[in-house]
C-alpha cells in the first residue's frame, strides 16, 4: 500500500473572503466567506485524500485554532496526527476580487519551542517509517532554525525514504543541501535561491540547474500561469494549462500533489501535476481539486522547451 506523508510545522486556518471591490481605507463587505485547513503540507494531503491516496498529515498545531483545524481535517480519510504545540495555529486571511486579484495577509505563526520542534522531529520519523514519500512544506514558525528541515531530511534519508521540499528563503538554501528527492519551488522561491530576478523559461532551466548542483535530484517548478517544468540530471519538460482563475492560493501544493499521486514521475506526472494545479486555481477559496474538476486533455507538453518564452509573473 502506497502511503504518502506530509509534515506542516506551521499550518494555518485559511479564511478567503470575497468582495466586490476592495476599498483600500474604507468599509468594505464581503460577499462570501470561507475557511480551510491550510498550510502547504496539509494543502497536499487534501489533494491526495480526495484522489484516494492514502496520506497521514503530521502537524504541530495549538490552541482552539489547531482544534478548529483537526476538526476540518476530519471527515477527509486523512490520518492526521497533531503535535501540540505552546502557541496557537495562525490565521491567514485572502480578500479575492471579481477578476481574481488576490491581496494576502499571512500571520507569522507562534513560536515554536525548542520541545515542540523536538516532538514533531519524532512524529514525523514514526510517520515517515515504511512510507513511500515524506512531503515537507511551508514556512518555518517563529523560534525554529532555518536548518531545521535540513535536519529533518537527512534523518528521513537515512530510513531510506525518498523526501521533497517546498519552502522559502534560507529554510529553502539549506533543505536543498541535505540532497532532497525533489524540490517544489515556484517562481519567486526560484529566484530567492539564485539571487536573480528571471524572465523567461530559459531563465527557469537554468535556476533549476542551480538548484540541482545545490543536491537536489529533480527540480519541479510551479510557474502559475506558465505552467510548470520538470527538470532533472538526466533531462527536462515542460506542460501548461489554459487556466480560468478564481484563487490560485493552494494551486502549487495541488500541482504537487498531482505529480506524487502518480508516483513514478516523469512526463506522464508532469502533466497531472499541471492539471490538478490548474483545476486548483479555478476553484473558490484553497479548495483542493476533485476528480471531476481534472481535465489533463488540455495540457499541452511542449516538445521542445520554449527556452525564449518570457513570463508572465504570476506564479
Amino acid at each position: 500500500m502506497r502511503v504518502i506523508v506530509t509534515v506542516t510545522a506551521n499550518p494555518s486556518l485559511d479564511r478567503t473572503v470575497q468582495v466586490r471591490k476592495l476599498v483600500r481605507g474604507g468599509l468594505n463587505r464581503a460577499s462570501s466567506i470561507r475557511v480551510d485547513p491550510g498550510g502547504k503540507g496539509i494543502n497536499v494531503a487534501r489533494a491526495l485524500a480526495q484522489h484516494g491516496v492514502d496520506v497521514r498529515a503530521v502537524v504541530a498545531a495549538g490552541g482552539i485554532e489547531g482544534q478548529q483545524l483537526v476538526a476540518l481535517l476530519a471527515g477527509l480519510s486523512i490520518d492526521v496526527l497533531r503535535v501540540p504545540a505552546v502557541g496557537p495555529v495562525r490565521i491567514n486571511m485572502s480578500v479575492v476580487e471579481p477578476d481574481a486579484t488576490v491581496t494576502k495577509f499571512n500571520e507569522p505563526g507562534a513560536l515554536l519551542d525548542a520541545g515542540d520542534a523536538r516532538a514533531l522531529c519524532e512524529a514525523v520519523l514514526r510517520s515517515a517509517d515504511g512510507a513511500n514519500w515524506v512531503v515537507i512544506a511551508g514556512s518555518l514558525p517563529p523560534g525554529v532554525s532555518s536548518a531545521y528541515y535540513a535536519g529533518l531530511i537527512r534523518m528521513i534519508g537515512s530510513l531510506g525514504v525518498p523526501v521533497v521540499v517546498d519552502t522559502s528563503g534560507p529554510a529553502l538554501h539549506e533543505a536543498v543541501q541535505a540532497r532532497p528527492a525533489l524540490v517544489k519551488p515556484n517562481l519567486r522561491e526560484l529566484e530567492e535561491t539564485v539571487g536573480h530576478s528571471i524572465t523567461t523559461i530559459g531563465g527557469v532551466v537554468d535556476a533549476a540547474d542551480e538548484i540541482l548542483e545545490l543536491g537536489a535530484d529533480t527540480v519541479l517548478a510551479s510557474l502559475g500561469a506558465d505552467g510548470a517544468l520538470l527538470r532533472g540530471h538526466d533531462g527536462c519538460g515542460y506542460a501548461e494549462a489554459p487556466v480560468t482563475a478564481q484563487n490560485a492560493v493552494g494551486a502549487g501544493d495541488a500541482l504537487l500533489a498531482g505529480y506524487l499521486s502518480e508516483g513514478c514521475g516523469g512526463l506522464p506526472a508532469l502533466v497531472t501535476a499541471v492539471a490538478w494545479g490548474a483545476a486548483a486555481a479555478s476553484l473558490p477559496g484553497s479548495a483542493m481539486p476533485q476528480p471531476h474538476d481534472l481535465r489533463p486533455d488540455l495540457v499541452r507538453v511542449e516538445s521542445r522547451v520554449p527556452w525564449d518564452r518570457r513570463l508572465h509573473r504570476d506564479p
